[in-house]
């Protein structure tokens, strides 16, 4: 497919433009990024070297691959780099922060919810989970709720969560938050510190091969208990090796899963991209092409659901569209009966056009 990126530009788009077209050469109209992103052109060079050297007997060294992103999603969230753990997936830090809270204890989480955020709270059986409305979440915050636990974007449809009013309510009511950003970092505005609590999986908007995620913890490691700490929770890694960990790092990475390295390898260079374009830039350019297909099915007669910020975009009564649009060379999905698109920094105004045109024949 060919990039056609409309409209006169220089100076930093032009940057963002070249950036883009160097990286990214999809075959067929991509839109759905909120499942899985595309890899750049240079995590795919990092990850053949990787494997290449490894089968070679000449490993690279890819624990400097782990730090490196680790720094990277620090600064792309605004913590120091020590705040942050390195794992694999959002389950296993939702897990980790139900354990640490005492029996009966209070978890607000929104309805509809993805259930990686959800799901670890309700299975220690032990805690009062309550669900709201997501619009209505700040408002439910009272006194005696523990913790706040939500995604920043919706997976389904995209909504944004009113963060800042949540911070405000939990502030008040010397609550935490825990807030999952798989689906919102990268291209919102984030900032960690603000929360008790951050993860993401970083193969979605972050362009990451699967198998990188991470979670942003306070600077006095919010109480929680490393229970799945092996050798890399080590604060000297490969002096911990065998027995009992003798010193456990002073850092976030004491929260570290054994990591999947030849991701973390290709992830590294992800990340750089990311920064190298800078989410401002990302957030404007999926911004507007979101925009220009909500007011396109609107045109058509479809109205998606309200999700303004956002660059996903769910439309209700299209679902079942997601197979022929497949065939046809339009990647996005289906979720919860609705159809989903979602627009990232690789896409054109060509690609919602062509969506659009396809959905009216």
């Amino acid at each position: 497919m060919d990039f056609d990126f409309a409209g006169p530009h220089s100076g930093p788009m032009e940057t963002f433009e070249t950036l883009v077209r160097a990286e990214f050469a999809p075959k067929n109209t991509y839109l759905n990024t909120a499942s899985l992103g595309l890899l750049p052109a240079r995590a795919v060079t990092a990850l053949r070297t990787a494997v290449e050297a490894a089968a070679a007997g000449r490993p690279t060294d890819m624990f400097a691959d782990v730090e490196a992103a680790r720094a990277s999603f620090a600064r792309l969230t605004g913590v120091p780099g020590r705040r942050v753990a390195a794992g694999a997936s959002v389950a296993v830090y939702s897990g980790l922060i139900a354990a640490s809270l005492p029996e009966g204890a209070e978890v607000l989480t929104a309805e509809g919810d993805f259930s990686s955020v959800v799901n670890p709270f309700h299975l220690r059986g032990d805690l009062k989970v309550r669900t709201v409305p997501l619009e209505g979440l700040a408002e439910a915050v009272r006194p005696g709720t523990a913790l706040v636990a939500v995604s920043a974007a919706q997976s389904a449809d995209g909504r944004i969560a009113d963060l800042s009013a949540l911070r405000a309510a939990a502030r008040e009511h010397g609550t935490r938050t825990y807030v999952d950003a798989s689906q919102a970092a990268g291209w919102l505005d984030l900032d960690a510190d603000a929360h008790d609590y951050v993860a993401a999986v970083a193969f979605k908007w972050l362009l990451c091969p699967r198998g990188v995620a991470f979670l942003v913890v306070p600077g006095d490691l919010g109480g929680l208990h490393p229970l799945f700490a092996g050798w890399v929770a080590g604060e000297r890694p490969w002096d911990s090796c065998y027995g009992p960990v003798g010193e456990l790092a002073h850092s976030a990475r004491r929260f570290d899963e054994s990591p999947a390295l030849f991701s973390y390898a290709g992830g590294r260079r992800s990340l750089e991209l990311v920064e190298e374009l800078g989410v401002a830039a990302v957030r404007a350019h999926d911004l507007a092409l979101a925009d220009r297909f909500r007011a396109g099915l609107r045109r058509l007669g479809h109205e998606p659901v309200p999700a303004p910020g956002s660059p996903i975009v769910s439309v209700p009564g299209l679902g079942d569209r997601q197979g022929e649009l497949s065939a046809a060379g339009i990647e996005l999905s289906a979720r919860a009966g609705n159809l989903r698109a979602a627009f990232h920094l690789y896409n054109t105004e060509a690609d919602v056009d062509r969506l659009l045109d396809v959905l009216a024949g």
